[in-house]
């Protein structure tokens, strides 16, 4: 028992990290609309990404593929 609250409580920091970084970034929905306090840590994971990508510079020269 003492493990599954050690995993469970692991987890729930990890998915308070990335709610953090997301909310210091101005996301308060996801894509779908669905608030991002009503996340599973999977799904914050996916829009912290797409959060990621909106902050790339395509017109930087750093930042083009080719």
């Amino acid at each position: 028992m003492k493990t599954y609250n050690s995993v469970k409580q692991h987890n729930e920091i990890k998915k308070q990290f990335v709610l953090d970084k997301l909310i210091k970034a101005g996301v308060t929905k996801g894509q779908s609309g669905k608030s991002v306090h009503d996340m599973d840590y999977d799904e914050l994971k996916y829009e912290l990404t797409l959060q990621a990508f909106r902050e790339i510079d395509i017109t930087s020269d750093s930042s083009r593929w080719w």
